[in-house]
C-alpha cells in the first residue's frame, strides 16, 4: 500500500484528472466488514459481553447497535464516495473513522478479554492508520479553499470548544470529589474496571482536539477547516450512541437517566446544524 496523497493526478485522454484513491477502499472494506461482524456477535451472541457488568454490558449493545445500522453504512457510502475523489465523502469518511478508533480503543482496552479480542485490536488499527492515512493524504491541499468565501467558521469553532468544556466539567466533576474523598467514581464501580478508558481518551486527548479544531478554525487555519467536520461527525456518533445505550439499559430494566437522551439529542441536533451549513460551503 502507497501513502501517497490523493491529489496526485495522470495523463488521461490529454486532460489533467484524478486518480481514484483505492487505498480508502482497501482501508475500509475490512473495516466495515469487521465492525459489522463484532457489532452483530455483541447483540445477538450472549456470552460476547457475559464478563462484564450488566449496565456494562447493556450500554456495550446500545453502541453495537448503532455501529451496525448507523456507523457502518454511513462509512461504505462516504468511502465509496471518497474513493472518486468527492470532498463531502472524503470529510464524512474522516468522521466516522476517527469515531471507530475512539470506540474500539474502549473495546480494546475497557472489556475483559473475550473471543472478539483480535478483532477488537484489528478495527482500532485500521481505523487508526486510516485516520493516519487521511492526515497524511490531505496535508499539502489548501482545504480552505474547498469552501466559498461565505463559510461562518468562528461559530461552529465557539461551539466545538463549548462542547470539551461542557465534557470536562462533566468528567471532572465526578473525577475531583473522588480523588478528594479517595474514592472510586460511580462510573468505574458500575463498569467493574480499573479505571473508566473514556474518562482517559476524552480527558488527554479527544476534547483538547475539539478545542485546538476548534481555535484553528476561528484562526482560519488549514487544519481547522480539515478537522472540524471529523469532530463534527464524532460528536453526533457520539450522542446518538449514547442515547442507544441509555435506551438499552431501560429495557432491560437498569438504572439509567432519560435526561440524557434529551442532552445527547440536543448535542446531536446541534452538531447536524452545524455540519449541514459547513458542508454546504463546499465548491
Amino acid at each position: 500500500m502507497q501513502f501517497y496523497p490523493d491529489y496526485k493526478t495522470v495523463i488521461k485522454e490529454g486532460k489533467m484528472e484524478k486518480r481514484n484513491d483505492a487505498n480508502i477502499l482497501m482501508l475500509s472494506i475490512p473495516l466495515a466488514i469487521l465492525t459489522a461482524f463484532v457489532s452483530y456477535a455483541g447483540i445477538f451472541c450472549v456470552g460476547t459481553y457475559a464478563k462484564e457488568t450488566a449496565i456494562y454490558a447493556a450500554q456495550g449493545i446500545g453502541q453495537d447497535i448503532v455501529n451496525l445500522f448507523f456507523v457502518v453504512p454511513i462509512l461504505i457510502i462516504a468511502a465509496i464516495f471518497a474513493y472518486r475523489k468527492s470532498k463531502l465523502g472524503l470529510l464524512i469518511w474522516s468522521g466516522s473513522i476517527f469515531y471507530l478508533a475512539y470506540s474500539y480503543t474502549i473495546y480494546s482496552f475497557g472489556l475483559h478479554f473475550n473471543h472478539l479480542f483480535i478483532a477488537y485490536c484489528a478495527i482500532l488499527g485500521l481505523s487508526f492508520y486510516s485516520l493516519v492515512y487521511f492526515l497524511i493524504s490531505s496535508n499539502k491541499e489548501h482545504v480552505s479553499q474547498w469552501f466559498t468565501e461565505r463559510i461562518s467558521t468562528t461559530s461552529t469553532g465557539i461551539f466545538l470548544i463549548v462542547i470539551a468544556v461542557l465534557f470536562y466539567f462533566i468528567w471532572l466533576s465526578e473525577i475531583i470529589p473522588a480523588i478528594i474523598s479517595n474514592t472510586t467514581p460511580k462510573s468505574i464501580t458500575e463498569s467493574g474496571l480499573l479505571i473508566n478508558p473514556v474518562h482517559v481518551l476524552d480527558i488527554a486527548i479527544c476534547l483538547p482536539a475539539l478545542i485546538l479544531t476548534g481555535i484553528a478554525l476561528i484562526k482560519k487555519k488549514n487544519v481547522g477547516f480539515l478537522m472540524a467536520p471529523t469532530m463534527l461527525i464524532f460528536c453526533i456518533f457520539m450522542a446518538v450512541a449514547i442515547a442507544a445505550m441509555v435506551f438499552v439499559m431501560k429495557s432491560r430494566g437498569l438504572d439509567a437517566d432519560y435526561n440524557l437522551t434529551a442532552i445527547f439529542g440536543i448535542i446531536t441536533l446541534v452538531s447536524t446544524l452545524f455540519l449541514v451549513q459547513y458542508l454546504r460551503k463546499l465548491r
